[in-house]
């Protein structure tokens, strides 16, 4: 895939902080609403990886702020899987002004959490190579 995944969104009124530029917690939001979007995109359900025994988890996630956002900013939201040899995967993120201006990079380590152990699964690409219709959108 040469282009990440990519969702947009309109910056809202109520995400606005008192100094009149998008609060820093919801960037986590937008960048969560995006990797929810790729999920069901390739076709992983909420439902259907509980229904496995299974959730993502998320373990570590890093802002880098760029630039301020507005409201009324329209933003593109990316999203790419990486994956090494472990229990655990990054997610690099970046949120685009639509005019290509990066406000933030994000960068997410997360993993697969076998909901009856408790633990990590030990290979988090099986279970998506598993229940994903589109592996391309996970890199894989």
């Amino acid at each position: 895939m040469s282009e990440p995944y990519s969702v947009r969104v309109t910056v809202r009124g109520y995400e606005i902080d008192v100094q009149g530029h998008l609060n820093q917690a919801v960037y986590l939001n937008y960048a969560e609403h995006a990797r929810w979007s790729l999920l069901r995109a390739a076709g992983v359900s909420q439902a259907g990886l509980v229904g496995r025994g299974v959730g993502p988890v998320s373990l570590e996630t890093t802002i880098r702020y760029h630039r301020e956002l507005l409201a009324g900013d329209e933003v593109d939201v990316t999203c790419a899987f990486e994956w090494g040899s472990g229990k655990t995967f990054r997610i690099r993120q970046e949120i685009r002004r639509t005019d290509g201006t990066v406000a933030a990079e994000i960068i997410a380590v997360g993993g697969v959490l076998d909901l009856t152990a408790r633990k990590l699964v030990a290979d988090p690409r099986e279970v998506f190579k598993e229940m994903a219709t589109d592996l391309g959108l996970f890199g894989l």
